[in-house]
């Protein structure tokens, strides 16, 4: 009989031997038995503690958005305006985040989200809490349809700088995709200011 408390170490490490094997497939083209394989444990007890292959990614995307959101509310907390905007694009460069395998994980689940209703549903889910944390931190500085565009704006370019990186080769440069990030930010308040 397993000893209590091994369930969720079992299922975290499941979680993080799939967000690697995916990382290094570049793909969600991995089997139960390469994760179980990573993770120390047998692909019965794989399926054990997850069901299908399906469960076991919708699980894995689950636990990304549960960091990010939890890394969000605790950079953002107690900020307002633009210092909020600003920690919510840093968060999603962080180095916790906007690493190799998280980021083949985004892009995975961007191409599965296509067709798996469960991973589409997440991916909007963080689409609608990501717009909206950001037009709350934007509309003390601009007219509301200027805070939603400009939400927008950031949310597509952190989403495409996810993608390019994804296609690149060597390590994520996250000081740069910041910059580019605020770089539009900035001129986005601008032209707010003389509108």
């Amino acid at each position: 009989m397993p000893k209590l408390g091994m369930e969720p170490l079992r299922r975290r490490a499941l979680i993080d031997a799939a967000i690697l094997a995916i990382g290094e497939r570049g793909s969600l083209d991995v089997t139960m038995s390469d994760i179980a394989g990573r993770a120390g444990v047998s692909p019965a007890l794989a399926h054990h503690y997850f069901g299908a292959k399906e469960d076991l990614l919708s699980a894995t995307m689950r636990h990304i958005l549960s960091e990010l959101g939890r890394d969000l509310r605790e950079a953002t907390a107690g900020l307002s305006g633009r210092e909020r905007v600003r920690a919510i694009i840093a968060v999603n460069f962080s180095p916790k985040q906007f690493r190799p395998e998280i980021i083949a994980a985004w892009l995975a689940f961007y191409v599965e989200a296509q067709r798996a209703p469960s991973l589409r549903r997440l991916l909007r889910i963080y689409a609608r809490r990501l717009h909206s944390n950001l037009v709350h931190a934007l509309k003390p500085a601009m007219a509301a349809a200027d805070a939603e565009r400009t939400a927008e704006g950031i949310a597509a370019l952190i989403d495409g700088l996810y993608i390019r990186r994804a296609l690149k080769d060597g390590p994520p440069d996250a000081d740069s995709a910041i910059a580019l990030v605020e770089d539009y930010l900035s001129l986005r308040l601008g032209e707010s200011r003389h509108a």
